[in-house]
């Protein structure tokens, strides 16, 4: 997952630090049953896990269409200090190789995203504005171009390429079994944590479907450790896909505007964003 890992220019130090006070806290969590003994130390790159952690990425990958619910929170600081947290909710459908429909009804902006495998759109519902430019032939290509020319950027993406483990395995550094879960989204769950030079996270894998089920991330660059929570519901794989379903249905009057960046890129910044790393309000916007 690229898009988690992929931030060359974070402290390379921090994260060894990091992954010890991971592994000294898995172990309690990974007990079998109460009173028997702790887990011992997990390698740093434990087959279990990564076993795990193909499972996963080759039951989205072989999916010919897809449509899930993903709910992301993320801590942002407040100008008190303690962190606030913001959420969005986004509705995802998808089909291979090139049609995609991201509904964002909130929080935040309501927003909309469609691509069609030779047009991208993107339309603001309160402002009522639209934005479409041409499109590469794949999902992959379209979402790289969604973000370098207007900073368009799904926490879920990692989700959605066509071969996530080859993004997640890139510079991967530590990853180890911590165990069974049973309250995220009603299921069964294995608990999978890992990790490279930037990011630390925790992935919640169904046991039965080898869905995710939810993620966690914190970015080692990061010096108040704020959290990224992702997570995902209403599952529904290799469905039936209407015709007309990832075609915009705007606003009447909607004003065209061009497709670029709001914002500018940093001398150096990496080509993507990480997971689960929405743009967040400033500080002294919130008490």
């Amino acid at each position: 997952m690229t898009h988690i890992v992929n931030r060359s220019w974070v402290r390379r130090g921090v994260f060894a630090a990091l992954a010890l006070l991971a592994v000294s806290m898995a172990a309690p969590g990974a007990r079998a049953a109460p009173g028997t003994a702790p887990a011992s130390a997990p390698a740093l790159l434990e087959p279990k896990a990564l076993e795990l952690l193909k499972a996963t990425s080759a039951r989205l990958a072989g999916s010919h269409s897809m449509s899930f619910t993903a709910t992301v929170s993320y801590e942002s600081p407040s100008a008190l200090g303690p962190a606030l947290v913001y959420s969005t909710q986004s509705e995802v459908a998808m089909q291979r190789p090139d049609r995609l429909r991201v509904i964002t009804p909130g929080d935040g902006p309501a927003t909309e995203f469609y691509y069609d495998g030779k047009t991208m759109t993107a339309y603001g519902r309160a402002e009522n504005l639209v934005a479409t430019a041409a499109a590469p032939s794949t999902i992959d290509a379209a979402l790289e171009q969604a973000f370098s020319t207007a900073a368009i950027y799904f926490p879920f993406t990692d989700l959605i390429v066509a071969d996530p483990y080859k993004d997640l395995a890139e510079g991967l550094k530590v990853a180890f079994y911590i165990g069974r879960s049973s309250v995220v989204e009603g299921t069964t769950t294995d608990m999978v944590a890992f990790g490279n030079d930037n990011v630390f996270a925790q992935i919640w894998i169904g046991v039965d479907d080898k869905l995710p089920r939810k993620l966690r991330a914190v970015y080692l660059n990061d010096p108040a450790q704020l959290r990224h929570d992702m997570e995902i519901s209403n599952w529904k794989l290799d469905g039936k896909v209407a015709a007309d379903a990832f075609q915009p249905k705007l606003a009447a009057g909607a004003t065209h505007i061009a497709f670029a960046r709001p914002d500018v890129m940093p001398a150096g910044a990496a080509a993507r964003p990480p997971m689960t790393a929405p743009i967040q309000p400033k500080s002294a916007d919130h008490p």
